[in-house]
């Protein structure tokens, strides 16, 4: 009988051994006997180790959701609620949503009243798990009043006093679109995995350092070209305030169409005075954005003189498969094109 680890399996491999210095008959029985000990003493070896399941986390968004994999790895189930390409501030949630969040065990959130539907989900679905705000501890940028009455009155008008605005404060919540504010959130997010995980901490802290240290060597890269471009030149119109938080960071001047919200409409009025202030500043190029209505940005276009620029990704990836797809590749993206753009003519 063999009992792995025991006194009784010992004995048995030794007299096996013996048989093996015996005749050739007796070394291919000992052989044969030995393979089946291995075999046994392994099964007994993996009897004892259960493999824990992954841990089962949702993501509010893409971006997050990109965050939350890249550290997490193997060890968790993720599922993200808003996806690619899919519009946050207007998103309404799904019964899926709610069966997701009700067998879930951390739930990864941007805070700054960013999910502005999330309170009906989270009472919808009677999540019992932990939830993790990834924006805690960054410094919030302020809203001027200028882009508080860009979306307010309208926004308001449009939706009711009781609609759940996706920003009903003065904060702007795009503060993913820093890279500096990206190693907050990915620490944030990792302390969370380490806590809910404490068995896979060392990997969970290893993969999240080596993020880390992408993010910041991005970082430099985006700060040194963009220093080389004169400080006149880097102002760009986008369609919604979704980039204050870059243009902080790298001293560029987004112009928005549509103010802090992409679901608000601009007036006649409005209109107007955007034309003539990107007439006056002298934008080299206006941008399309993956969640909005490329109309209103072409329109400008026509009637500025400015260049489209493309595709920027504000509040949510592109597909797996495509450039912006991550979050990294979102930014690099993101500033390859104004970089682009920004550039005089001479120096493409």
């Amino acid at each position: 009988m063999l009992v792995c680890g025991s006194y009784k399996f010992v004995v048995y491999t030794a007299m096996l051994n013996t048989m093996v210095r015996g005749s050739s008959v007796c070394r291919l029985a000992a052989v044969a006997l030995l393979a089946m000990a291995g075999v046994v003493a392994s099964a007994a070896a993996g009897a004892s180790t259960v493999l824990a399941p992954p841990l089962k986390v949702v993501a509010s968004f893409s971006i997050l959701g990109d965050m939350v994999r890249q550290v997490g790895g193997d060890h968790i189930s993720l599922t993200t609620i808003v996806g690619p390409n899919a519009d946050a501030h207007s998103f309404e949630p799904r019964p899926s949503d709610a069966k997701a969040l009700a067998e879930a065990q951390l739930l990864v959130v941007n805070g700054l009243n960013f999910e502005g539907w999330l309170p009906r989900l989270l009472k919808a679905s009677n999540f019992k798990g932990v939830e993790v705000v990834a924006s805690e501890g960054v410094t919030p940028r302020m809203l001027s009043a200028e882009e508080m009455a860009d979306y307010s009155s309208e926004h308001h008008a449009a939706h009711g006093e009781g609609h759940d605005s996706a920003h009903p404060g003065a904060v702007d919540p795009h503060a993913w679109q820093s890279l500096t504010n990206g190693v907050i959130y990915v620490k944030n997010i990792a302390a969370a995995l380490i806590k809910a995980d404490p068995a896979n901490a060392g990997d969970y802290r290893s993969r999240a350092d080596v993020y880390i240290s992408e993010m910041k060597k991005l970082d430099t890269q985006i700060r040194q070209i963009l220093a080389t471009i004169p400080p006149e030149r880097r102002s760009v119109v986008t369609s919604h305030d979704a980039f204050g938080y870059f243009g902080r960071d790298y001293g560029v001047k987004f112009i928005s169409a549509l103010g802090i919200s992409s679901d608000a409409e601009p007036s006649a009025a409005e209109l107007a005075q955007l034309v003539r202030q990107v007439k006056k500043t002298h934008s080299p190029a206006v941008f399309l954005e993956n969640v909005t209505n490329p109309k209103l940005v072409r329109q400008i276009a026509r009637e500025t003189g400015a260049k489209v620029g493309g595709t920027l990704y504000s509040d949510a990836l592109a597909k797996p498969d495509e450039p912006a797809g991550t979050y990294l590749g979102m930014f690099s993206w993101n500033a390859g094109k104004l970089i682009y753009a920004l550039k005089p003519d001479e120096a493409k």
